[in-house]
């Protein structure tokens, strides 16, 4: 909770300035900082329903969102390390001349592809540890 502290720290040195009383100022400052880590709590678990929701939709445009990404990623992946590299070397052995095949920028793609591959992994230990179904 590094953002919270960052928030409620200042706070509570403007607390300690402005009650006298060093007990009810640590009082009132642990009390701000409980309110601010049950909120951002509570907006975590909001994030983790509405991701669940989404997942579970028929819908396309509400579920299929993130399999498209995924698939993105994979086809990107799948061309600048594969398919790309294989077609540059066969059409200079058969000594074709063409424009620069276009070349992905893979690095924007790797933190978006990699937290999937993380979430899917955290997935695959909940069921090896028979804690989803």
């Amino acid at each position: 909770m590094g953002l919270v502290d960052t928030l409620v720290g200042p706070i509570a040195g403007i607390i300690g300035k402005l009650v006298p009383d060093k007990d009810q100022a640590a009082k009132l400052a642990h009390e701000i900082a409980t309110m601010a880590e049950t909120h951002a709590q509570e907006v975590a678990l909001a994030q983790i329903d509405l991701n669940k929701a989404e997942a579970s939709s028929d819908s396309v445009f509400k579920g299929g969102w993130r399999p498209a990404i995924g698939w993105i990623c994979g086809l990107a992946l799948f061309w600048s390390f594969i398919l790309q590299p294989f077609l540059v070397f066969f059409l200079v052995v058969f000594g074709i001349d063409l424009a620069p095949l276009p070349e992905l920028r893979t690095n924007d793609l790797m933190p978006i592809l990699l937290g999937m591959l993380g979430l899917g992994g955290l997935r695959t230990y909940e069921k090896v540890q028979k804690v989803a179904k």
